[in-house]
């Protein structure tokens, strides 16, 4: 593998960064997998598990605007500090009402909804402060892919020992994991130091800041039409994850590490598509890369929807998730290379809003959707509006590339015609 995939590594903060964060996110993921495999034992609803990953995740629709404001407002450093220690407080409580064996669904709902809270104010002011960690900007796409690759080897790992803990020691022991997976990535946050101080404590009004951050996006529509096209995959698509347990509970007759399976078969997808995002070469048409991406998931959905041969369905899950975290780990690297410093937080939280906020409605409408016709056929309807998206995509992308050559030509034509 070239060095170059690596590059981003060079910064002592950004090295310490990944390091903490990697242990951090296995833990995550196993609190991920565990959650709603949890609900659908106690429940056997599809709708039930669309009504977790509602809980877990529309908070960060409601509040991930000002989490962004906060972001640009106060020192992100800070801020990333905070949310980790209550993420890790968030996840003692889960556990701590799990292995005391007296709960009720409603109990772990209220305890996702805590969790939705803190990642609204988490994402913004981590995805902006990967910027600050990076000594050499020209790195930085680099380092949101290597991000990306970490959070996709977590999502590989994290799953896979969730299922064997689930199977043999429980929920309880699962979210325990995850409260001390935090401590790593706190550490590395407080061994950092940063030569340039990070921009905090602005005079402006907060509404005034989140009015300027709209503002900025109506005139930036290169960004705005990608965090739009993200937020419909993400009402209408990436919502398939969430009737994993149905597959290996129902279709396939399996247990809690059936489950771990697939969703891991998932990750490694997602590692494999973030490991070439950040091996290209600058100055690739990203936004094509992102076309492709969308195609191939449509087409893996397609494919795993009505398979009942679990290694088949593994080999479509690997699928489908390359084409999903390409397209989310493009999107970012756009946005994150494209948006001016003093606007970072904010448009972050945009995109934490169209990837977090629309998700948890696209689960209740999956859910729904799931107990009226089937899973199988809810995946199938997902693929197939994969692939409808991409061609709208594809349609507004070829406009803009036709509207950018009219330009070009106009540029040439006018001094010809002052010469004349």
């Amino acid at each position: 593998m070239k060095l170059e995939t690596f590059k981003a590594f060079k910064g002592r903060n950004y090295r310490l960064y990944f390091s903490g964060q990697s242990i951090s996110l296995i833990g995550t993921w196993m609190q991920k997998t565990a959650v709603p495999w949890v609900v659908y034992v106690e429940t056997h609803s599809s709708f039930m598990l669309g009504l977790t990953a509602f809980a877990t995740q529309f908070p960060s629709f409601l509040f991930s605007v000002f989490g962004g404001v906060i972001s640009d407002r106060y020192n992100r450093y800070k801020v990333l500090l905070t949310t980790q220690i209550l993420s890790l407080i968030q996840a003692l409580l889960l556990a701590i009402l799990v292995l005391l064996n007296h709960y009720t669904i409603w109990e772990i709902l209220t305890v996702s909804i805590l969790l939705g809270i803190i990642n609204a104010f988490d994402v913004p002011a981590r995805q902006a402060l990967v910027y600050d960690m990076v000594d050499d900007k020209a790195d930085l796409s680099n380092a949101i892919a290597l991000n990306s690759s970490m959070v996709n080897l977590a999502k590989l790992i994290g799953p896979a020992i969730s299922g064997l803990v689930l199977a043999t020691l429980g929920a309880g022991i699962c979210f325990l994991i995850n409260a001390a997976s935090f401590l790593a990535v706190i550490f590395s946050l407080l061994l950092m130091r940063f030569n340039k101080p990070i921009p905090h404590n602005s005079s402006k009004k907060v509404m005034y800041e989140l009015k300027e951050g709209f503002a900025y996006l109506k005139a930036t529509p290169r960004i705005g039409v990608i965090i739009l096209f993200l937020a419909i995959m993400s009402l209408f698509v990436l919502p398939y994850t969430f009737l994993l347990p149905v597959y290996a509970k129902v279709i396939f007759k399996g247990n809690a590490s059936i489950y771990g399976y697939l969703y891991g078969f998932t990750g490694l997808g997602a590692i494999i598509g973030t490991i070439m995002l950040a091996s290209l070469k600058p100055g690739v048409d990203l936004r094509k890369i992102l076309l492709i991406a969308t195609l191939i998931f449509g087409i893996g959905l397609i494919a795993f929807s009505h398979v009942t041969i679990f290694w088949v369905a593994c080999i479509f899950a690997v699928v489908t998730g390359f084409g999903m975290m390409a397209q989310v780990t493009v999107s970012n690297t756009i946005i994150q290379t494209t948006v001016t410093a003093e606007m970072r937080g904010r448009v972050i939280s945009y995109f934490a809003m169209a990837f977090f906020g629309m998700m948890p409605l696209g689960a209740l409408l999956i859910g729904s959707l799931s107990d009226r016709i089937g899973t199988p056929d809810t995946i199938l309807a997902e693929g197939i509006a994969a692939i409808l998206i991409f061609g709208s995509f594809l349609f507004i992308m070829r406009k803009d590339i036709l509207k950018k050559n009219d330009e070009v030509e106009a540029e040439i034509e006018n001094p010809i015609m002052e010469a004349n």
